[in-house]
């Protein structure tokens, strides 16, 4: 099985956290985020991956150093889903790829969602799923009617609301129609062909599933994740200093170190990071960087707490 990792975004609404890292190297439990999702995809069967990169690719580059099953491809303008695809065509088997997000921790049954789609005779096939949040797509039964509904609308259960995942599979054929140069948006694609009945969806209703699209999104990920019985989770080599506080639930990542008197509150302290003697911070991401940690301490503005 094939399959796409989008990876290539600015993390614009991460600023000015992913102008040290892209979004997929976001660390995720101390471990980055890309790769936990190439684990999810190695592990369920898919071989022959495709991750895209343009936004600091030469980090993307590195970490997929470590995975042969994977191979790179640089975009130097921004191309969008369904360019990227496009981009990818003639690396692409004569099957259905799977296509994910670099952004999203999920633990959605990808096997099943590619078996689905096989069985289905879909063109393509969206994961499906009622977040009140994020339902903007018109469906009807196991059909996909239309995108861009105003989120929450979900009253009719024949002509329900939903959210898409970002998982969706594709068939190459598909592809072959978006333009072989330049910026395209799949879901204009899929907009033309949703009237005609050829998209289809699986529900992945009771799958956890959350981006990490802004700082607060980020943070409360770690809260979910984080077992009851062990809120924080330190790797061996982190430093930790003489009376350090450690409140609520954070990780603290390898070779960091927080310094004599610290006291953290509900935060992610990056592989690396210096955390000064006596600092506290609460509902923070703690980089290393120096300049960017004081800054964001100091901003008092963040409302959004657990």
């Amino acid at each position: 099985m094939q399959a796409i990792l989008l990876a290539a975004g600015f993390g614009t609404r991460l600023r000015p956290y992913s102008t040290l890292r892209p979004k997929p190297l976001f660390p995720v439990l101390n471990q980055p985020l890309l790769h936990l999702l190439l684990a999810r995809l190695t592990s369920s069967g898919f071989t022959n991956i495709t991750v895209n990169a343009h936004h600091l690719a030469g980090q993307i580059e590195t970490t997929l150093a470590s995975w042969p099953q994977a191979r790179l491809q640089f975009e130097p303008e921004i191309l969008g889903t369904g360019g990227s695809l496009r981009r990818a065509l003639p690396f692409l088997r004569k099957q259905p790829v799977l296509v994910a997000n670099g952004d999203v921790y999920h633990d959605i049954p990808l096997q099943a969602l590619y078996t689905h789609h096989l069985q289905s005779g879909n063109d393509v096939t969206l994961a499906m799923h009622d977040l009140p949040r994020f339902n903007t797509v018109h469906t009807m039964g196991d059909r996909v009617l239309a995108f861009g509904a105003a989120p929450g609308d979900n009253t009719n259960n024949k002509n329900q609301c939903l959210a898409f995942t970002g998982l969706q599979v594709v068939n190459p054929e598909l592809i072959a129609h978006i333009p072989a140069q330049g910026f395209f948006h799949i879901i204009d694609l899929y907009q033309q062909l949703a009237p005609s009945g050829r998209i289809g969806l699986m529900r992945v209703d009771g799958c956890f599933w959350q981006d990490i699209g802004t700082p607060a999104d980020y943070l409360l990920l770690h809260k979910a994740l984080l077992p009851q019985q062990q809120r924080w989770l330190i790797e061996p080599s982190a430093q930790i200093g003489q009376d350090v506080q450690l409140h609520g639930w954070g990780c603290i990542g390898a070779g960091a170190v927080v310094a004599r008197e610290a006291e953290l509150h509900d935060c992610v302290v990056w592989d690396g990071a210096q955390v000064p003697a006596g600092g506290k911070h609460q509902f923070r991401i703690l980089t290393g960087n120096k300049d960017l940690d004081m800054e964001q301490n100091q901003d008092k503005t963040t409302k959004e707490l657990p």
